[in-house]
């Protein structure tokens, strides 16, 4: 077994360890262990431990205060993605999810990639774009001039609307107007661009268009309709790209060469066809979705936006691509709009989001946004590969048999016992996992 950083065993509470993503074999500790060796490498203090582990989170109070009609709370399972190097830096990766591939794809993955540098990464400045739409116009070509004509006024009026997020270097960046031919007729559509800096920005996004629709009225005398953030944040992308030595493709039966061809056959498929990139996109959003959801980002409107940028040909592609380069490795990229803040009510009223950005190291939203596109970029690779040596189904088969032996009513050990049993037979079926426990426990 190789020996790095945090391999071995854990070391007790308190004690730091040097910060590294290579946490060989971390899957094997048991719980208190692990949690032990993560919070040891991440320099969590105990609080911070039990946030990330959900106790005395006071859950049920922050949900009441968050949502109307509360009842409680909803809980996904956090692993930890390891192996992970993004720009020269390891990375641990938080990712809260309920399906175990997830984790295991992206920590093999990131492994793949680990000898040749990791992931290279990088991310546009936070800019979102807010729409006013404006109607029943009698001019629209006069209309837009009119709004042209008074973009330094309009953005003036914007700032207004957000001093914290100025005096921060952020704030109003541009403002630009379409005319677009709908059932209603021409309409105008005013995009207020605005640097968020480090949040999110839908709701000062939202405050400013809100503060903006009255003068555009008076401006066009038209009728200002919706006015709102748009998910599909193009000035906000986020790019990854990474090698694969085609060596490291090689499975048991499946030679280098014949596993970087259907590697690049499955690819190619996803270009070509909707029906394959859907699920191509949808393995690469299992990363992004989780580490979202663990630094309490709005998976939402990530996914939102992701979707429409595959399909802004006017057909659905995929989000990534790969090709062989001179050498015969796998050069991977994506591009994909990731509005993501690290700062902000949204992100600071989940509790254990502040621990998952420690855990990551990240202090910036562009920091998030460049890792989330590796995380992704790399989970594609995992879920490939998976696809073109093996068969998704032997790489899930176990990792899904603890799933259904916990449906079964499997607990503690048992679990572990009725897992391997239900691999053994083949079976995944909730009702062989119940007949194999009534066998294990001797009834």
């Amino acid at each position: 077994m190789e020996t790095t950083t945090g391999v071995t065993s854990p070391t007790a509470q308190g004690e730091s360890r040097p910060y590294t993503s290579r946490l060989s074999g971390l899957y094997r500790l048991p719980l208190e262990e692990r949690i032990a060796l993560v919070a040891s490498v991440a320099g969590l203090d105990a609080a911070e431990v039990a946030v990330m582990t959900g106790q005395g989170t006071e859950a049920l109070e922050r949900a009441n205060a968050s949502i109307e009609n509360a009842l409680g709370v909803v809980r996904l399972p956090l692993g930890i993605g390891t192996n992970l190097i993004v720009n020269g830096r390891d990375v641990l990766v938080p990712m809260a999810i309920e399906e175990p591939s997830v984790v295991a794809g992206l920590s093999n993955g990131a492994l793949l990639v680990r000898e040749t540098g990791g992931v290279q990464a990088s991310a546009d400045a936070s800019e979102m774009i807010g729409q006013i739409q404006i109607y029943d116009l009698d001019d629209p070509v006069a209309a837009r001039a009119r709004l042209v004509e008074h973009r330094d006024a309009l953005l003036a009026l914007a700032n207004g609307t957000m001093p914290g997020m100025v005096s921060r270097g952020g704030g109003a960046r541009d403002l630009q107007v379409r005319l677009i031919e709908t059932a209603m007729g021409t309409m105008l559509v005013t995009h207020l661009t605005v640097d968020v800096c480090d949040a999110m920005g839908a709701n000062v996004v939202n405050s400013a268009t809100e503060a903006l629709a009255p003068e555009c009225e008076r401006l066009t005398g038209g009728h200002a309709g919706l006015r709102v953030l748009s998910n599909l944040a193009t000035r906000r992308l986020a790019r990854a790209t990474c090698r694969v030595p085609a060596a490291r493709l090689a499975s048991d039966g499946l030679e280098a060469e014949q596993a970087a061809r259907a590697f690049l056959a499955a690819q190619a498929l996803a270009d070509a066809d909707p029906y394959r990139a859907a699920t191509h996109n949808k393995g690469i959003m299992n990363g992004i979705d989780a580490v979202a959801l663990a630094t309490g980002n709005d998976w939402r409107a990530i996914e939102a936006g992701a979707h429409a940028w595959a399909a802004r040909s006017g057909a659905y592609q995929p989000l990534s691509t790969w090709v062989r380069d001179p050498d015969g490795d796998l050069v991977g990229n994506i591009a994909l709009p990731l509005a993501v803040g690290t700062q902000g009510g949204a992100v600071r009223a989940h509790a254990g989001a502040p621990v998952a950005l420690k855990i990551m190291r990240v202090r910036h939203a562009r920091e998030l946004a460049e890792i989330m596109a590796a995380v992704g970029l790399v989970q594609n690779l995992a879920a490939l590969r998976a696809l073109a040596t093996e068969g998704i189904q032997r790489g899930h088969m176990r990792l899904h048999a603890r799933q259904v032996a916990l449906a079964a009513g499997a607990d503690g050990p048992e679990v572990y016992d009725l897992a391997e049993r239900l691999v053994t037979w083949g079976t995944m079926s909730l009702s062989r996992a119940q007949a194999l426990l009534k066998e294990l426990r001797g009834e």
